[in-house]
């Protein structure tokens, strides 16, 4: 039974990580094609990426979109989640499946709607459009985390500085914010990399500065390159970078 149950864990694990590792192992092809016989070791592929002007503005694009988005996100889901979870308000059981309900929605339907709503408004595909896209998307996830997270401890906490005179605002950012420090970190990191990931949203709300995601996808019309492969590595190495992080700060 031991030894089943060892198989069935390595199988999983082979089945999640094996083609990250392939990705991995062929964008140091020393060849024109990530496919095998392994050819050799060189570093020539990481070195085009990494010199490519594209390549690189579209990674500053993903990075700025995800961190800012995530964070409006998470302003906007704490809030929102203190707000629920405080004061008893009319219909509060419908606002809480309203703000998760984007959860189980298809990111390309949220990408339709948010196009013909922006069409409508004027406003033009950019990055501040991808953002808010994203902020949609990330909003349901913060707000569940901070909402979850919040119980009866804290309401005596904050009373307790009421009484003491702390105004609303004071009450938020200096006991129930940093009372929740851990699963508020914990939603801003998710929401990041859920950003940096995203591509449907992305790909329907941008026009010329692109996110990295929407670069890779160019890059693949074109057919499979090793450099393909190294830009696909630096991508999971900032995604296990931030699940590192996540781990050791919250």
């Amino acid at each position: 039974m031991r030894l089943l149950s060892w198989t069935y864990l390595a199988v999983a694990y082979a089945f999640v990580f094996l083609p990250v590792v392939v990705l991995v192992v062929f964008s140091f092809q020393d060849g024109r094609l990530p496919v095998p016989p392994f050819k050799g070791v060189t570093l020539d592929w990481y070195a085009k990426v990494l010199g490519d002007e594209d390549l690189m503005a579209a990674l500053l694009n993903s990075l700025l979109v995800a961190v800012v988005s995530s964070l409006v996100a998470l302003i906007l889901g704490f809030l929102a989640a203190h707000a629920l979870a405080r004061v008893r308000l009319p219909g509060s059981v419908l606002m809480r499946g309203v703000l998760i309900a984007p959860m189980t929605v298809s990111y390309l339907i949220i990408a339709l709607g948010l196009l013909t709503v922006f069409n409508q408004l004027g406003i033009r595909p950019s990055l501040w459009a991808t953002g808010i896209g994203h902020v949609v998307i990330n909003l349901p996830l913060c707000f569940a985390i901070s909402y979850a997270a919040m119980g009866d401890h804290q309401k005596a906490a904050e009373r307790a500085a009421r009484d003491l005179g702390a105004a609303e605002w004071q009450v938020l950012a200096l006991i129930s914010a940093p009372m929740l420090a851990a699963p508020l970190a914990a939603a801003f990191f998710l929401s990041v990399t859920f950003s940096w990931d995203e591509f449907i949203i992305a790909f329907l709300l941008t026009r010329f500065d692109v996110t990295l995601p929407v670069e890779i996808w160019s890059m693949l019309k074109s057919g499979l390159s090793p450099a393909t492969n190294a830009v696909g590595s630096l991508v999971f190495l900032v995604s296990v970078t931030l699940v590192i992080l996540l781990e050791i700060f919250v």
